[in-house]
């Protein structure tokens, strides 16, 4: 099994490394096939966008064919038959995430008029990339896109638990960091999770930016669970 190491992952904007950490396998949920995360220099973490209701089939389907996908969720209470249940709902629909080489990601999304058969012909018509409007390249286009390495992988810590305290915060008004620091949780259901001491909904939470998705946050954190990383050089 490939595991994340200091070694095979680095964010080099970020100052921040890595403590050991084992990526979840991608498993299909209507097959039981599974992929297990392999970290490659020339593979990015795309942001995908499915059309509505189309995200676990896509993630399904790319699972598959044999490349890892990553929709988060998380626990939600709703009602059903006027009884309160506990259900995993996806945190981001209609998104999914899939660390893929450029030239795979455009024969999957058919951008740019690829004409190499797609490994996931059922999904053609559902799938189109989110685009990075805050960047452009030639020609004034946007670029897909992508998620730098240290965020996913944080931002893998915290879903993975599926905690119902999860929290996206688009609104960044509703975000107050508490200092530029990055902290580690060291004990919890979130030990492990590299991000900053925010307060969100009247607690205090770690969290990180998700490229221009906004904040992802934790659960409450006590203060004690909490150790501030050295700034390397």
């Amino acid at each position: 099994m490939e595991t994340l190491s200091n070694a095979d992952v680095a964010d080099t904007d970020s100052g921040i490394g890595f403590t050991p950490f084992v990526l979840p396998e991608a498993k299909s949920s209507q097959t039981g096939v599974s992929v297990e995360y392999a970290p490659m220099p020339d593979k990015h973490w795309y942001v995908i966008r499915a059309s509505y209701g189309h995200d676990n089939l896509a993630a399904d389907s790319l699972i598959e064919a044999g490349y890892y996908a990553y929709v988060p969720r998380r626990y939600n209470w709703t009602k059903v038959h006027r009884r309160p249940k506990r259900v995993l709902e996806n945190l981001m629909p209609n998104i999914v995430f899939a660390y893929l080489h450029p030239h795979e990601a455009d024969i999957i999304v058919k951008d740019n008029d690829v004409k190499i058969p797609s490994p996931c012909p059922q999904l053609t018509k559902y799938l189109s990339y989110y685009y990075d409007h805050f960047t452009e390249v030639e020609r004034g286009k946007n670029p897909p896109l992508t998620i730098p390495p240290m965020q996913m992988y944080n931002f893998i810590r915290i879903t993975a638990t599926n905690d119902e305290h999860i929290l996206l915060v688009q609104d960044e008004e509703n975000v107050h960091l508490k200092s530029n620091d990055v902290v580690e949780v060291i004990d919890g259901m979130f030990k492990g999770v590299q991000g900053k001491v925010v307060r969100v909904a009247g607690q205090q939470r770690v969290g990180i930016r998700l490229a221009n998705f906004g904040w992802v946050t934790t659960a409450y954190v006590p203060r004690a669970f909490l150790r501030v990383l050295p700034i390397s050089g």
